[in-house]
């Protein structure tokens, strides 16, 4: 880390979409839950964290075991691709 390399952890993730009672189709309450469970890097996310240094996460998506649907998880990559501020505004 030092030189300057950023290490990479391996997690495997789920994907949880919630939708409130009320069933509405643009519903603020409706939340997505990405859920990383780290398997490998415990000690590279320690030292980075010491040294105020980022990590990489390879994240592993497990589809048959989240309580999304094909049609969330189909939408995760142009999710990604939006900037933090979009995704947090919805924008």
């Amino acid at each position: 880390m030092r030189e300057g390399t950023v290490p990479t952890a391996v997690a495997v993730s789920t994907l949880d979409v919630c939708q409130s009672p009320l069933g509405l189709a643009d519903d603020p309450a409706a939340h997505w839950g990405l859920t990383h469970f780290l398997l490998d890097g415990h000690h590279k996310l320690e030292a980075a964290a010491a040294a105020g240094r980022p990590v990489r996460l390879l994240s592993l998506l497990t589809l048959g075991e989240s309580l999304a649907g094909a049609e969330e998880h189909a939408r995760l990559p142009a999710l990604r691709a939006q900037s933090r501020s979009a995704r947090a505004t919805g924008s």
